[in-house]
């Protein structure tokens, strides 16, 4: 067999298992969403496809190994992190590996968990199988970012969500629900941010102004909502807060609300305990959230990946605080300058937005990452350096 280390068939192939490993965001914290395929090089036959399952297990790799059966003898595992080699609640997947029969490894990334940091591909060497490490490698760190800033930075990957007016500003509610300046493309857009998500986070204001319920509501993937955190006074949440309602019905303690605060009084306790939501005490200064020590709360609680809604307030806190990987911004297009089409119109709607983006977060370094019509409206994607 011809191996064609780094060639056009092994980026293929792991681009084919990233799209696995997507399939698991949101669902699969603490651990990270890996994609595994079992390929015939000779053939180009993909003979098994996994994902790691919600809750964090199966793990990607046995999903793929399990399915392919004895036909993985002597074939090529395509895996998007390091194979773990310790025992946790599972056995590690190295040992499925190598009990398989596979014949070559090929890695998009090493893991920085201590517990497996080169481990894994260091034994399956050892047993004699080739290994190829690094292709597709910035891609498979945007798929298992969330699990690294966990394990090298005790917090989670944060993703600030922007929806602006065409006149650049930030539309409020009235107090009751939260006011659409963007179409129905952009919208489910965003609904699978949050699909994709383990928690969603706004502040006091956007819950006075909107009044939100921060679910999914993507036909199909409601069962994905995240869970719904608040930073705000306990006192705030009522019985009409929508947070703890969805088609009429009590979805607390299905889709958890968290309420961030300093006031753990009994009044607050008892407000949390009569409505079903939790307060999670944060150290404060100047009775403001310490955002990095919340950070690290919500990496203890299991959350790897965060979508911030919320308002430039709360915004500019998490970039102040060096919180912020990514920034997504929806933006309703028709007053921007595209009506011919041209190269100069879609650059000049770029700078438009990107000049909104600094303004509303002087100081934070981005670099656009994704852009995309959703309609009459724009979506914008930037890096945080």
């Amino acid at each position: 067999m011809t191996h064609k280390h780094h060639s056009g068939f092994d980026t293929h192939m792991m681009d084919v298992a990233l799209a696995m490993g997507r399939r698991g965001l949101g669902t699969t914290s603490p651990n990270p969403s890996v994609g595994a395929l079992v390929v015939d090089e000779v053939s180009g036959q993909i003979i098994a496809r996994g994902w790691t399952q919600p809750g964090g297990r199966p793990h990607g790799e046995t999903q793929a190994l399990t399915q392919a059966g004895p036909n993985a003898q002597g074939k090529t595992l395509y895996v998007t992190l390091e194979p773990c080699s310790h025992h946790g609640q599972t056995p590690p997947c190295v040992d499925a590996i190598l009990a398989a029969g596979i014949s070559r490894v090929v890695v998009a990334r090493t893991d920085p968990d201590p517990r497996v940091a080169g481990r894994g591909l260091a034994r399956l060497k050892e047993a004699g199988l080739q290994v190829t490490c690094g292709v597709r490698s910035q891609k498979a760190l945007d798929l298992s970012l969330g699990h690294i800033l966990r394990v090298t930075e005790r917090r989670p990957f944060v993703q600030l969500k922007m929806a602006l007016g065409p006149d650049g500003q930030v539309p409020h509610g009235d107090g009751k629900k939260p006011t659409w300046v963007t179409g129905p493309l952009a919208r489910s857009f965003g609904h699978m941010l949050r699909a994709n998500t383990d928690a969603i986070l706004i502040g006091s204001g956007t819950l006075k102004d909107d009044n939100p319920q921060l679910t999914c509501r993507l036909p199909g993937l409601q069962h994905r909502s995240p869970i719904r955190i608040v930073l705000c006074d306990p006192i705030m949440i009522s019985k009409d807060t929508r947070l703890l309602l969805s088609n009429n019905q009590s979805v607390a303690g299905l889709q958890e609300v968290w309420v961030v605060s300093g006031n753990t009084s009994s009044m607050a306790q008892n407000q949390a305990n009569n409505l079903g939501f939790q307060i999670i005490q944060v150290t404060t200064v100047n009775d403001k959230i310490w955002l990095p020590a919340l950070a690290e709360t919500l990496v203890e609680r299991g959350v790897t990946r965060l979508l911030v809604e919320g308002g430039p307030t709360l915004w500019r806190a998490f970039a102040k605080a060096g919180l912020v990987d990514e920034v997504v911004v929806f933006i309703a297009g028709k007053k921007l300058n595209r009506s011919s089409g041209s190269p100069r119109h879609k650059n000049l709607a770029e700078k438009q937005v990107s000049a909104l983006v600094e303004e509303k977060l002087p100081n934070l370094k981005l670099d656009l990452k994704d852009k995309r019509s959703l309609g009459d409206d724009y979506m914008f994607k930037y890096q945080a350096n």
